[in-house]
This record gives C-alpha cells, structure tokens and sequence, in this order.
C-alpha cells in the first residue's frame, strides 16, 4: 500500500495500485463536450496520462502545461490529462490557456478512472498527483504516484519513456 499525502496529511486511495508490466484498466471518462471517451478510443497508440486533482491549481496547470510542451516532440503519443474537474471547467481552462496537445478528460461522472488506476482520494473525491505511461498493446510501462500530491511528478522520466517507447514501435 502506497504511503501518499496531501498537503502533507495522509490519504486514502480507492483502489489497486498499478505497477510497470500490468495491463492497463479499461475507463470511462468524458471530453469537454460530455462525450465518453475510453482507453480503447486511443487503441495503438502510447499514451501518456497525467492525473491532476484540479486543473485550476499552480502544480496541476504546470504539469498540463508542461506536457503540452513535450507533447509536440512525442510521435505516436497520445498525452492525456485527467482530474474530477468537470468538462466545462476543463474547456474554459483549455480555451485560456491555449493548450491544444494534451486532451483534458474528466472523470468526474463515475471516478471509473480513478477506481482504476488507484488514484482517487477517498476523503475529498480528487485524484491524487500520478502519470502513466501505456504502450500500444495497452501495457503500463511507467508508473509514478506522487508521494506527496501538492508536489510535481518526474516528468523527464515520464517523457523518457514515452520518447522510446515512440521509437521503439517505428512510429
């Protein structure tokens, strides 16, 4: 069991964590029009999640931002940011803060995500701070769940992966 915090106060996840070799979980989550979207949708790509508990807090808006960044150097990447953020509030993000690689889902319709992929917070309905890296046959190969979820994630390990990953599937 993961020791994860929050603000640096212990927190309950629902959920089994996930490791580097296991399958990745089917969701469903929604886009910023109320569409459901699943892992299937993104079938032979690789797909980079970012999870964020909101969208509009500094750690979460610089970690979609910064993936945003990556995500144009990444071929065959699919980069996915998911928080409980509802879609309104991701598209009115998204629309202000010229983000146009990352596709913003939300999961806060039936926290199918975070069941998951063991990342929803139990006392405050928020997914905790983690990034996933999937392959194109839908197996994790890198998983990072922030020990503490106000603090940013290893994001060159998660792009390393993504990056070689690309290549090694002659994208």
């Amino acid at each position: 069991m993961l020791n994860v915090t929050y603000k640096e106060e212990p927190i309950t996840l629902s959920g089994e964590q996930l490791s580097v070799g296991d399958p990745a979980p089917e969701f469903t989550v929604l886009d910023n029009k109320m569409n459901p979207v699943t892992l299937s949708d993104f079938e032979g790509k690789i797909k980079l999640i970012s999870v964020v508990p909101s969208i509009d807090t500094g750690v979460c808006d610089s970690q979609t931002r910064r993936f945003n960044e990556d995500a144009n150097r990444l071929d065959n990447v699919k980069v996915l940011t998911i928080s409980m953020d509802l879609p309104f509030a991701q598209k009115r993000w998204g629309g202000n803060s010229g983000i146009n690689n990352v596709i913003t889902l939300s999961d806060h319709k039936d926290a199918s995500f975070g069941r998951a992929y063991g990342v929803l917070i139990e006392e405050m309905r928020l997914l905790t701070r983690a990034i996933f890296v999937v392959d194109t046959e839908d197996e994790l190969y890198y998983v990072e769940y922030v020990e503490e979820a106000t603090k940013h994630p290893d994001y060159e390990k998660a792009i390393q992966t993504a990056e070689s990953l690309s290549e090694e599937r002659g994208s």
